[in-house]
């Protein structure tokens, strides 16, 4: 079994506080915004807080699985921290024993508006499971471009989760 972690820095024009909201809301804004990779997500116990457990089903293009549920572990408004462990689906029991996610919002100093993302992801794999590094380059790319999907929305949205 191999313990790993990685974490993506992205510098975004939106504020924190709103990326935070719209975070909190992914079961709703993400199947609207990525309807490419994500055909439903629903909240199969809970009401968004700790303790929920989400079903998210994946389109085709998602060509590794086809749902995954997740709990969220972390909802932290003051901090603007969430998060949210993988459950069931996905690569669990395939590839990896456990994965967690952590999603922090910083806003940017100075008072100017924006904020710094950070993303961090925790996992052990199977035993004899040896780790690769380009899967890991791909996780990286595809939560980048979905941050992005979802950052693009909220600015030309600009009173979306205020």
């Amino acid at each position: 079994m191999v313990a790993g972690s990685f974490s993506i820095e992205i510098e975004s024009p939106v504020e924190a506080k709103r990326l935070w909201k719209a975070t909190v809301d992914t079961h709703n804004l993400l199947p609207k915004q990525a309807p490419g990779l994500i055909s439903g997500i629903t909240l199969v116990q809970g009401d968004g807080g700790v303790g929920t457990i989400r079903h998210v089903n994946f389109t085709p293009a998602n060509k590794d699985f086809s749902y995954m549920k997740e709990k969220v572990d972390l909802v932290d408004e003051a901090n603007l921290v969430y998060g949210y462990s993988l459950v069931e689906g996905g690569m669990l029991g395939e590839k990896v024993a456990s994965v967690s996610h952590k999603i922090k919002y910083t806003p940017k100093p100075g008072g100017n508006g924006g904020c710094i993302t950070t993303f961090t992801c925790n996992y052990d794999s199977l035993p004899g499971v040896p780790q690769d590094e380009a899967k890991i380059e791909e996780i990286k790319a595809n939560n980048t471009g979905l941050f992005k999907q979802v950052e693009e929305y909220l600015i030309a949205n600009p009173t979306l989760y205020c």
